[in-house]
């Protein structure tokens, strides 16, 4: 039965959701129960796409990702597909409507992971857009429940949320990105002359960011909000630390929060969140 792969599809993207992000699996699961499924639907798909370009350097990637590609959209058009995790996406976009547009533009993000190596401002940008503001917009999509209204009313902040974690994680990983592969995100940046200057302007970005993605996230649905808000708090603990780090140690090494740290904010998110303190 058609129902039973489904079923076993969407397994699959949860237990990838799992093995990949525990911090993110976690926050799954205060999402509303009808909502946690398609969420790691979206986790899924992007997740292997990323995996694809970051990781499988013995193998031909541009190959893997055309066909990866080339199998995503042959899944949507069917409605099925072998690939368990494209099956369980491809489900998510026709249940919930979302525009394909997003899916290219992230798929395009991901090629240009094939290829950049340093961004001027405005391919920055565009990756920015295509590698986390379009994935924001798909799980708005599904925490909004397909209504466009609510959508369209929160489409900007989501972006920008979305951006923010971004731009976090492109701190965080400085130095993997630099010396495993190759990669400098942040435009005009000379990793020789990195420095607390040239950190404190990427940071003041992410303020502008985290504070738009905030009003956002208080007037999502509830049964998607607190998901939402644990994510945000998590960023903005892991910003902090890094904002308290020398440009140099960031350079040096990935910043983490210990685990121990991540179960104290989960319960004080959850505590605000019920108390009704966003």
């Amino acid at each position: 039965m058609k129902q039973l792969f489904d079923t076993l599809s969407l397994d699959m993207s949860a237990l990838t959701t799992k093995r990949y992000s525990t911090s993110f699996s976690i926050g799954v699961r205060f999402l509303g129960k009808d909502l946690q499924a398609p969420i790691h639907a979206i986790y899924g798909f992007v997740r292997f796409a990323d995996e694809i370009v970051d990781s499988f350097h013995t193998f031909e990637k541009e190959e893997l990702l055309s066909e990866f590609k080339t199998e995503t959209y042959k899944a949507i058009e069917r409605g099925i597909s072998l690939n368990p995790i494209l099956n369980s996406f491809q489900w998510t976009v026709k249940k919930y409507g979302i525009d394909p547009e997003l899916i290219e533009l992230f798929l395009q993000s991901m090629e240009m992971d094939l290829e950049k190596t340093q961004y001027e401002r405005q391919g920055y940008e565009r990756y920015i857009l295509g590698s986390a503001e379009v994935v924001g917009l798909m799980c708005l999509k599904v925490f909004v429940r397909g209504d466009q209204k609510a959508y369209e009313r929160l489409k900007e902040p989501a972006m920008k949320l979305g951006s923010a974690f971004q731009k976090i994680n492109f701190l965080r990983d400085l130095h993997a990105d630099y010396y495993q592969l190759g990669r400098t995100y942040f435009p005009e940046m000379n990793f020789d002359l990195f420095d607390c200057a040239m950190k404190q302007k990427i940071e003041r970005e992410i303020e502008v960011d985290f504070k738009a993605g905030y009003e956002g996230i208080k007037q999502l649905p509830k049964d998607a909000r607190f998901g939402v808000y644990m994510a945000y708090r998590y960023y903005v603990k892991l910003f902090h630390k890094i904002r308290k780090t020398d440009a140099q140690i960031i350079l040096g090494q990935r910043i983490r929060i210990p685990d121990n740290k991540k179960y104290r904010l989960l319960f004080t998110s959850y505590l605000r969140h019920n108390l009704n303190l966003l």
